[in-house]
């Protein structure tokens, strides 16, 4: 398989880079996951993050979008101590703000996946270089 220069040999980035990057997505907890993770990986790397998701995973309720909208000042303070995952305040706020916000997507559009998809007519942008 062709690869990418940016993968590099990490084996999470090979997995990643092979199995993810660039297959669509329709799942809202799986865009979810995304979001939060985009979100996190905001002046770092993405190796960074990938190496830290399953800690994400676990801290954030398995993207559980209601769990994460439901957050409180006490689970936001037990994420800030969480060592397994990037402990910026502005970052957890974002992903509580971001889930509270996807409630409201979810209400509007029926689901993201059809609020996301709606902006390219459900199809992949597929650019050839």
């Amino acid at each position: 398989m062709v690869r990418c220069d940016w993968c590099g040999d990490d084996p999470l980035y090979v997995a990643y880079h092979d199995d993810e990057w660039g297959v669509p997505v329709f799942d809202d907890q799986k865009l979810f996951e995304f979001i939060v993770l985009e979100g996190a990986q905001a002046g770092l790397s993405w190796i960074t993050i990938l190496r830290k998701r399953e800690n994400y995973r676990k801290a954030f309720a398995g993207f559980d979008i209601d769990e994460v909208a439901g957050f409180g000042p006490r689970e936001v303070e037990a994420l800030l101590s969480n060592e397994g995952i990037v402990r910026n305040r502005l970052k957890v706020d974002s992903a509580v703000t971001n889930a509270r916000a996807a409630l409201d997507v979810i209400e509007e559009a029926g689901s993201l996946s059809n609020y996301f998809w709606s902006w390219v007519d459900g199809q992949p942008i597929k650019h050839h270089f």
